[in-house]
């Protein structure tokens, strides 16, 4: 079984997945954050293929996108840094990363390397959905990845349906329709976008991300999801401590409260 699908079948509620950019802040670091995320009980890795726009990201995380791809990152060298993570990491791991580069690098060898180092699913924010259909998902299905799809306040009830059903791991529910980062708190407006996915039973479960980074965030999209996504407060951590994930993760737990 997928080790996504397996997660939230052991683990549905509560779960914290954590993004951060490959290649930043120091190029030859990705391996260990992985293994220290892990460590430090998180349940789920995003790991993020630097591209030179990110246009769903906000500054924090363009501006790591920026510096990964300054010290030299790429999709080849990431898969041979990531090759052996299997041997000491367990949890599920997915790279988020732009079509551009993936399509450069070929989709089916992407889902080959992926597959080849333990990768689970992927997320493309600018993949479109028929495309996914048409062309990506059984590349995919055939190598086992899930292909995470996202939907916002803006998606209709059609289409949330639509990717529910043929889509396998999890939805990504993105809080807002801006870009990524930092929020003190999500509005009542947001709640509503939750409550109304909710009533939706969808067959998936979901997790919410774009603007976790303290305890009220988080707790809110625990109660309305299985968990969030917390990345630019986590990529903000990495740079203070230079790059200890051991101790940048450990602050960022103490910020949600878990």
């Amino acid at each position: 079984m997928n080790r996504i699908n397996q997660l939230f079948q052991q683990n549905p509620k509560n779960l914290l997945s954590v993004y951060f950019c490959a290649g930043s802040p120091t190029l030859n670091g990705t391996y260990q954050v992985i293994k220290d995320l892990a460590n430090n009980g998180v349940s789920m890795i995003e790991v993020g293929i630097p591209f030179s726009d990110p246009m769903a990201d906000g500054v924090v995380i363009q501006n790591a996108a920026t510096q990964a791809l300054r010290n030299g990152m790429t999709l080849k060298l990431l898969f041979q840094q990531l090759k052996d993570i299997r041997q000491e990491v367990s949890i599920p791991l997915i790279l988020m990363g732009y079509l551009n580069p993936i399509y450069q690098f070929g989709f089916e060898h992407f889902c080959q390397e992926c597959a080849a180092c333990g990768i689970d699913g992927v997320i493309i924010p600018d993949l479109p959905f028929k495309d996914y259909q048409e062309t990506y998902k059984a590349i995919a299905d055939h190598y086992n990845i899930r292909v995470i799809m996202l939907i916002t306040p803006e998606t209709s009830d059609e289409r949330i349906r639509k990717i529910d059903a043929h889509t396998d791991g999890f939805i990504y529910m993105v809080s807002s329709a801006s870009t990524t980062g930092a929020q003190q708190d999500f509005n009542l407006q947001k709640q509503a976008y939750f409550e109304k996915v909710d009533a939706l039973h969808l067959r998936n479960p979901r997790m919410v991300g774009f603007g976790i980074s303290n305890r009220q965030t988080f707790e809110a999209a625990c109660s309305h999801a299985s968990g969030g996504i917390i990345g630019s407060r986590f990529v903000t951590l990495l740079n203070q401590y230079n790059g200890n994930a051991d101790q940048a993760i450990k602050q960022l737990k103490q910020d949600i409260g878990m």
